[in-house]
């Protein structure tokens, strides 16, 4: 899928995948490609300037983690990050419902509120 489809939708993405414990960015990364089924393949130069955004709005916090000889960093969803989690995943679902009901032949019109 074309990067700019998922423009406006990474940070809860990020967020969603986040939400079951920390992970270091490249398991970001594959956590995003296995829940959705391949479809999306996020780059590192994609994933770690918007992990860095949330951390810079306190919606995630991170730690070194040493692996062997190896460090990396983890991310953690925050309380704050929770909420806009949940905030975003409210807005998906109405302008998913919206689109849906004007793309399928059909659908009830909705009226705004």
């Amino acid at each position: 899928m074309r990067a700019d489809r998922v423009r406006g939708h990474l940070d809860g993405l990020l967020m969603a995948v986040l939400e079951q414990g920390p992970l270091h960015g490249y398991a970001i990364i594959t956590a995003v490609q296995q829940r959705s089924g391949g479809v999306l393949d996020l780059r590192t130069g994609t994933i770690y300037p918007a992990l860095n955004k949330l951390e810079r709005l306190g919606l995630l916090t991170s730690s070194w983690e040493s692996v062997g000889e190896r460090r990396r960093r983890c991310y953690q969803l925050t309380d704050a990050g929770r909420r806009s989690l949940a905030e975003e995943r409210t807005a998906w679902r109405e302008f998913t419902t919206a689109i849906g009901s004007v793309l399928t032949p059909g659908a009830e019109p909705r009226s705004a509120t």
